[in-house]
């Protein structure tokens, strides 16, 4: 299977970084790394992407707007994406259900399972 090719998008510098670790490390894939909502939509649409990976709360661009932004241009509207979040409430769910987004990542997470927990949420085979 070829390797995929992965955007991560969070304004945290440590998250990205050990998201990047483990999916280039473990899985092999090749990462691309935004710091912001705005970064990132510029990088999905000059990129050849095979997921994204998002963090909700962002300053400027947040998550669910870039999400939304990606989702209205035709360049863009075909690549997954998973939302990284560290607290979701029981109306939020209700909320990420009806968004068109493959799945959810919560924070904290465990750097060991994460390959795993992305295979699952974007539907890859492992």
């Amino acid at each position: 299977m070829p390797a995929k090719r992965v955007l991560i998008v969070d304004d945290e510098i440590d998250i990205r970084a050990v998201i990047q670790g483990c999916l280039e490390d473990i899985a092999g894939w090749e990462i691309l790394t935004a710091d912001s909502g705005e970064q990132g939509l510029q990088i999905a649409t000059k990129e050849q992407l095979d997921g994204i990976l998002m963090d909700v709360s962002m300053p400027g661009i947040g998550g669910l707007e870039a999400l939304k932004k990606l989702q209205e241009n035709p360049q863009t509207q075909t690549i997954p994406v998973a939302l990284l979040t560290a607290k979701v409430l029981l109306d939020e769910q209700a909320q990420f259900a009806n968004l068109g987004i493959v799945g959810l990542i919560m924070k904290p997470f465990d750097p060991m399972a994460l390959v795993d927990q992305v295979n699952s949420v974007f539907g890859w085979e492992f």
